[in-house]
Formats: structure tokens, C-alpha cells, sequence
């Protein structure tokens, strides 16, 4: 006898397991029936209107799905951020930053009031010498401890300091500077804002407190002097301080010695001693921190033995062993004379000169 689920006839041979089997995997829920394109009308609606047995329904228009939705806000408000950091980020903000000062600089030559006492033994020269206690090359400028500022983090102190220091180091310690044969070690750490300045210096030098090579860097005139010692000694000080919210500043004030001899002498030929001192003033904002550059904004040196008489703005004409200062200080300056800077010369004390 045939269940209450079951055809008349029974289930159909040949079937496995019913008819009601082959529909179990098919399930239609209410979002699959209201999907569908084609609807049946109503026994009501067919005999009122004479209508087909069918209608096509509209095309279902579904909104954004909350995944979608979501993304969309994700992807506006990096948009906005990334804006908003274009704006404020000071590093991007390059149109407004303060003019980079000319660099103003004084090289006065020291004359020696004897002759310049000097010996092959170079080490015996310095060990004799007010240098005796210098150290030698880049540990002579030692960064001193820093410390965060109002509106500069110690990074960035740091990143002032160790810039000034290698500028220092290429200025007045490579070898290559020293002899004239290159600028680019110095040029490559000047701030964009004054290499017109740094540039003419070197391609029109004049004593005009502007454009002094040996204003930027320590050059010695290679046809009359060369190392001796590439131990310069070194002794000085490095400090930083912030003069404004975009502004730090570095003080550095160093001695530099350097042994020297005649170009071409052999080692036997007597060495003498020359001083240079150096009081530079650095400038960095944040744009100098980030390229890891710097403004030079006042450069005051004192070098000797010098004759007074020597031209040493473009480069240094040291006096060496055995010479004496030319008779003669430096030309007349006429005060009324635009463009042209007083002319100084100093006397290099006695007791700054090597004794032996």
C-alpha cells in the first residue's frame, strides 16, 4: 500500500530512492524566488485582464554590498590623508622657506715677527708646538652631547651636528681640497640657495667678503707648499642651538695644524708648522636635516705664518721654514669705495710657533 507521499501507482521501479530524490540538492529559498525574471500572475489577475499565464519582472537592482561600501571609505579617506600630509608634511612645504642668507666671511693672515723655525723632524715639530695635545684628523671634532630642542628631536640635533662635522673634516682634511685639485667633497654639502655663491667663488674669487675660496674650504697653493705629515692635528668645539621653530644652528670653532715643506722637497728638507683657526656658523632647516646639507652663513679665519702682503683670498701662500714676512702690510682701503671689504692683517704671536 502506497504512503500518503507517494504516487497510486507506487514509486516507479528503476528509481533509486523515489522520485524525491532527484530534487533534494535543489532548494529554492526566497531570495532565489525573488530573483527570478519571469513571475506567474494570479488566477485573479489572468481572468480580470486576460493576461498571459506570465510577465517578465525588471531587473533587480541591488545596492553596493556592505564589503564594497566599506572599501570605497577605506580608499576616500587615504585619499584625504594622503592630502592633508601633502600639506602639512614641512619637508614638501619648499615654496615657503626662508631665503638662504649669502655667506659673509673674514680671512685674516697672521705675519710672523722672525723667521719660521722649522726641522724634517715633523713629529718633533708638533710634539714642540701648542698642537702637541691636538688630536689627529676627524677625532679632533667630537660631537658633543645633544639634546632635543622646543621643536627639534635628538635626531635631528644629531643630524646638524654630523653634518657641520663633515663639513668641517672635507673642508679643512681632505688632501685633494687641500691642494686645489677639487671642491666637489665641500660643494656637495652647501645648500641649492648658495651654490650661485659658492660657484662664483671659485670662478671669479674677490676680496670682497662674498667670494673667498678660502672662505669656504682650507686651499694651499700647491706650486709652493705640500704636506709634510698627513696627521693634521685638530682641536675645537661643536654646538647646536635652535634660534627658531625652523631653524637650527651650529657654532664650530677649531684649530687646525698642518706640517708642511717647499713642493717637491724630499723628507730630509725642514718642516714648518701652519695654523689655520676656523669659526664657522651653520644654518639648517628642515629641508637642510632631510638632504643632509647646510647653509654656512658667517666664516671668520686667522692663518699663519702669512705675509701680509700675500693676496689670500683664493688661496693660502704659506710662509715656510726659514722664510720671513714680506716688509709691507696690505694696501690702503678707501671707506668711501663700495664693494670692496677692509683689509686686515695680523702679527702671529711668538709663542704659537714651534720651539726648536
Amino acid at each position: 500500500m502506497a504512503g500518503p507521499g507517494d504516487p497510486p501507482e507506487g514509486t516507479p521501479e528503476g528509481t533509486p530512492g523515489g522520485g524525491e530524490d532527484e530534487y533534494r540538492s535543489v532548494v529554492f529559498d526566497e531570495s532565489f524566488v525573488r530573483a527570478a525574471r519571469l513571475q506567474e500572475y494570479s488566477a485573479q489577475e489572468r481572468m480580470a485582464d486576460h493576461a498571459p499565464a506570465v510577465r517578465r519582472r525588471p531587473p533587480l537592482h541591488r545596492g553596493l554590498s556592505r564589503q564594497a561600501l566599506i572599501l570605497v571609505l577605506l580608499i576616500a579617506v587615504a585619499f584625504g590623508t594622503a592630502i592633508y600630509m601633502g600639506v602639512r608634511n614641512p619637508y614638501q612645504n619648499s615654496a615657503t622657506r626662508r631665503p638662504a642668507e649669502p655667506l659673509r666671511m673674514t680671512v685674516i693672515p697672521l705675519a710672523p715677527q722672525s723667521a719660521v723655525p722649522g726641522t724634517a723632524d715633523t713629529e718633533a715639530l708638533f710634539a714642540h708646538s701648542p698642537a702637541a695635545q691636538f688630536r689627529v684628523g676627524a677625532e679632533g671634532i667630537p660631537l658633543p652631547a645633544s639634546r632635543r630642542t622646543a621643536h627639534f628631536s635628538d635626531s635631528q640635533v644629531v643630524t646638524a651636528l654630523t653634518t657641520a662635522k663633515e663639513y668641517l673634516v672635507r673642508s679643512s682634511l681632505y688632501p685633494e681640497v687641500l691642494t686645489g685639485q677639487q671642491v666637489q667633497p665641500v660643494r656637495g654639502l652647501i645648500d641649492a640657495g648658495q651654490l650661485d655663491q659658492f660657484d662664483e667663488s671659485f670662478s671669479h674669487p674677490a676680496a670682497d667678503g662674498r667670494h673667498a675660496p678660502t672662505g669656504w674650504l682650507v686651499r694651499f697653493d700647491a706650486s709652493q707648499a705640500e704636506l709634510a705629515d698627513r696627521k693634521i692635528r685638530v682641536q675645537g668645539t661643536l654646538t647646536a642651538a635652535e634660534t627658531d621653530s625652523s631653524t637650527l644652528e651650529v657654532t664650530a670653532d677649531h684649530t687646525f695644524v698642518y706640517a708642511l715643506r717647499p713642493a717637491g722637497a724630499d723628507a730630509k728638507t725642514p718642516a714648518s708648522l701652519f695654523t689655520v683657526r676656523r669659526e664657522l656658523q651653520f644654518r639648517f632647516d628642515r629641508d637642510d636635516l632631510r638632504t643632509h646639507q647646510t647653509q654656512l652663513i658667517v666664516s671668520y679665519v686667522q692663518a699663519g705664518p702669512l705675509s701680509c702682503g700675500e693676496d689670500s683670498t683664493n688661496q693660502l701662500r704659506p710662509l715656510l721654514a726659514g722664510q720671513t714676512a714680506k716688509a709691507g702690510g696690505p694696501a690702503g682701503t678707501d671707506p668711501y669705495a663700495t664693494g670692496s671689504a677692509t683689509a686686515l692683517c695680523g702679527s702671529l704671536a711668538t709663542n704659537a710657533q714651534p720651539k726648536v
